[in-house]
């Protein structure tokens, strides 16, 4: 059996040369031409090879993919579309990637081939090959022959010739003499309900004869509108020795587990085909595991464009090749993860072809329609159509069977599918276990989609929170099929649902304006923070021309300002001088600075995340874009269970371990008893700095109390203002660090020494940062959560801590028989019945 998901670009030698003349009027090979003109007066002998190098330039990214594809056809190789990369300023197309067929493992044909060319978009607008990868790990096929004194003669004459485009598929009233195609190819055309085609009043039953597969598929399709059910085209089987199509199944259309409307039905009828040529079902399954339509809902139900199956021309047929049918004409369509780069014709010209109905993707580089927009031109009309999607449809069985078997052994796994026009998109999950992290620690987030930096096999994003022993905790995981906001909406509305339903305080993601507005739409009051990564991957990509010096001010204004007036008069001076007053990504950035810059940041709850350096993936290397299908799940399954270790051991470490007192002061006393080891350290290093700090009453009115705290020396640089109210003892310092971190300053603790107060206030010892954050009262009620809010963290608190009862509880008959009768003795003490 074949997979239909590999999809080839086959050019045949027939139009070759005008291709070749197009791609060497559109490119500018400097390197290569040369060599090629010196030659130009030889035969056969010394011809030059016409091969991609970095540095080449074409007019257009077709321009490459055309070049490519002629180098491919005399290499041995096929060539498909790959991934395309996005400018994060403005969303435009910025490089594309051209990619070996055997690219991947999504089908058992593929190979994982690395060969390829990037090419990427200059400011001058011509398209650059930035990447070209030329070794393949398989064996290369016959080439299409040797184009080369074709190609010399054409660069020295230097004549357009017009390009004349072959038709990639054949009509099915081509097929010679008129006789059965013996491919199998399925022109489905759909009967009517009252017509004369192809009524079906004869029951399937093995042994029926049919001249065509065609004809197959229109008997079952007319048995199954008229039985109460539709059907789908199933799988496909070759011969092995000349890869023709042996045999075929058509299905019921809700077989199968993929989709939510889809029960696992087995009804279907296989045909096979014999030596003369005829088909014949040779299997038959009638019963269905679900409830029956009247005819007349599954005729409304039908589509009014059928699905088809056409033949290649170089033979054979993928099972999912469909198209559409208008007069009697077929048009092949292409698969949706890649685009071909057209113009729209006119209306006219489509009718001049008799194709009503065409499929075309549009590719506007300057303004319009995206690249990812494919629309059908019908009557004139513009329709969108399906989203691409960039997850392999064999990853779904796979990580369906694995959440099945999670909800099995964890009551409180959940996972969600996004379906779009009846095709599972984007994946969901997050087991027991992060659900309840996410209620003690979902209050900071970071939004993971570091497989962005590059190429990748699988979109996996993460969401990760911060614990109270500072660590890393998995709050959910999942698979994108596309970068849309559609796609980044669902996935935040999912994640919120699966949660406690409250927004978190802020959020760690991409500097990408369709995740700015997604978390605008689901998370709102979410402080949104960019990447730093991305940050320092942009200023580099923008600003490394600038003048050296430029550097050190730049960094001193977004990192020393301490008021928004003096950013602003920093920021305008800087661009002044260094005459950006015009330059396009440092205006952008001025009107985003609250989501990068550290003064408007300071202010929101980021669990003390830095504001500089790079953020640890959660699962390290283990897993990644890059990870392949059937290594993802026990990967991913070792990464977690590595990080969930971790955690077990810093919290026992925090029961039995006690950190040194490094003075006499009660508040570090205090705090060594509360916080866990980590966050008291961060607390000790802050108290003993304060003893190098002066304090200065500049302000007092009533019970509100002002100081001015400034390291002693002549660091003037280092000083922040306190204020402070002598009656209830509420503080705040100018530098934010509670804000920020949730860990009182040495600013503040300062002013506690002047002003002898013993011990820190409750309130400025965060909950989440104590040794008993994952017991007790749930998160959000401390911070004014709503009682449903509160209720369902208290449902996660008490949940986890039966999991790890039950563990305990099940060891032996003993240990089953003591933990029962202190469920009975606590149920009793809560006011619960008696047995």
């Amino acid at each position: 059996m074949e997979s239909s998901s590999t999809r080839f670009t086959d050019m045949r030698s027939s139009d070759t040369d005008s291709k070749i003349e197009e791609c060497v009027n559109n490119a500018y090979p400097l390197r290569m031409l040369m060599p090629v003109m010196n030659n130009a007066s030889t035969n056969d002998e010394g011809e030059s090879i016409l091969e991609p190098y970095v540095g080449l330039a074409f007019d257009s990214a077709d321009g490459a993919r055309e070049f490519y594809t002629l180098y491919a056809a005399r290499m041995g190789f096929k060539v498909r579309i790959g991934q395309l990369y996005r400018s994060r300023t403005d969303g435009s197309v910025s490089a594309r990637r051209f990619v070996c067929s055997k690219e991947g493992f999504q089908t058992s044909t593929r190979t994982g081939c690395a060969a390829l060319i990037r090419v990427q978009r200059r400011d001058s607008g011509k398209w650059v090959i930035d990447l070209f990868l030329k070794n393949h790990n398989h064996d290369l096929g016959p080439t299409e022959g040797n184009h080369s004194l074709i190609l010399q003669q054409k660069i020295l004459t230097a004549k357009p010739v017009e390009v004349v485009h072959r038709p990639k598929c054949k009509l099915i009233e081509e097929v010679e003499d008129g006789r059965p195609c013996p491919s199998g190819v399925i022109t489905a055309k759909r009967s009517k309900p009252n017509g004369d085609e192809m009524q079906c009043e004869v029951e399937p039953s093995s042994g029926l004869e049919f001249n065509s597969a065609n004809e197959a598929y229109q008997y079952y399709h007319a048995y199954a509108e008229r039985t109460g059910f539709r059907i789908r085209i199933g799988q496909l089987f070759r011969s092995k020795h000349d890869g023709s199509i042996t045999s075929r199944r058509f299905v019921c259309s809700r077989e199968g587990f993929q989709h939510p409307s889809r029960v696992g039905c087995g009804a279907f009828m296989r045909i096979k085909r014999q030596e003369s040529g005829k088909w014949v079902v040779d299997r038959l399954e009638k019963h269905h595991n679900h409830e029956l339509e009247s005819q007349q809902e599954v005729q409304k139900k039908n589509l009014s464009v059928s699905k088809k199956f056409i033949e290649e021309e170089n033979g054979g047929l993928d099972d999912e090749d469909i198209v559409d049918i208008n007069i009697g004409n077929l048009v092949k369509k292409r698969r949706e993860n890649h685009k071909t780069i057209h113009e729209l014709e006119s209306q006219q010209e489509v009718q001049k072809k008799n194709l009503s109905v065409s499929k075309k993707f549009i590719w506007e580089e300057n303004g319009g329609l995206d690249d990812e927009d494919i629309v059908e031109i019908n009557s004139g009309n513009l329709v969108k159509k399906r989203r691409e999607n960039h997850i392999g449809s064999d990853w779904y069985s796979v990580l369906f069977d694995y959440f099945q078997t999670k909800q099995a052994e964890d009551t409180g796994f959940f996972y969600a599918v996004e379906v779009d026009y009846g095709t599972c998109m984007s994946i969901f999950w997050a087991d027991g276990r992060s659900r309840f992290s996410c209620s003690q620690f979902g209050d900071a987030i970071i939004f993971d989609t570091s497989y962005r930096k590059g190429m990748y096999l699988v979109p996996f994003a993460t969401f990760i929170g911060i614990n109270h022993n500072r660590q890393p905790v998995l709050l959910g995981c999942a698979l994108l099929a596309d970068e849309s906001e559609k796609s980044f909406t669902w996935l935040f509305q999912t994640w919120l649902r699966a949660m406690t339903g409250r927004c978190p305080r802020s959020i760690i993601a991409d500097q990408d304006d369709i995740i700015q507005q997604a978390i605008i739409n689901v998370f709102p009051g979410t402080h949104h923070r960019f990447s730093m990564w991305q940050m320092k991957a942009k200023e580099y990509e923008h600003l490394s021309s600038v003048h050296s010096s430029f550097q050190f001010e730049y960094e001193k204004c977004i990192n020393q300002s301490q008021t928004t007036d003096e950013f602003d008069t920093a920021w305008n001076l800087l661009l002044c001088r260094y005459g950006l007053k015009d330059n396009t990504w440092l205006k952008a950035m001025y009107e985003k600075r609250q989501c990068w810059v550290p003064l408007y940041l300071r202010a929101t709850f980021f669990a003390g995340i830095p504001l500089s350096g790079n953020i640890e993936s959660f699962f390290g290397t283990l897993v990644n874009g890059q990870t392949p299908l059937v290594e993802f799940v026990p990967l991913y399954e070792k990464g977690l269970e590595r990080r969930r270790e971790e955690e077990l051991k810093e919290n026992f470490n925090c029961s039995i371990l006690n950190a040194y007192l490094q003075t006499k002061e009660p508040v570090e006393e205090q705090c060594r008893r509360l916080y866990t080891l980590n966050v008291f350290r961060i607390f000790q290093k802050e108290l003993l700095q304060s003893y190098s700090y002066l304090g200065f009453k500049v302000y007092e009115e009533a019970a509100i109390v002002r100081y001015l705290v400034r390291k002693c020396g002549n660091d003037d640089d280092d000083k922040s203002t306190v204020t402070i109210s002598t009656s209830n003892h509420n503080v705040r310092c100018s530098c934010q660090m509670f804000e920020f971190e949730g860990v009182l300053c040495r600013h503040v603790l300062r002013v506690f020494q002047i002003l002898e107060i013993k011990e820190v206030p409750s309130r400025y010892i965060l909950r989440r940062w104590r040794k008993n954050a994952e017991y007790g009262l749930p998160l959000y009620s401390e911070s004014g959560g709503s009682p449903q809010e509160v209720n369902a963290s208290m449902v996660w608190s008490l949940r986890e801590e039966a999991c790890k009862y039950i563990d305990a509880g099940v060891t032996s008959l003993e240990k089953h028989k003591v933990a029962f009768e202190i469920l009975h003795e606590g149920r009793l003490r809560l006011g619960g019945p008696p047995s």
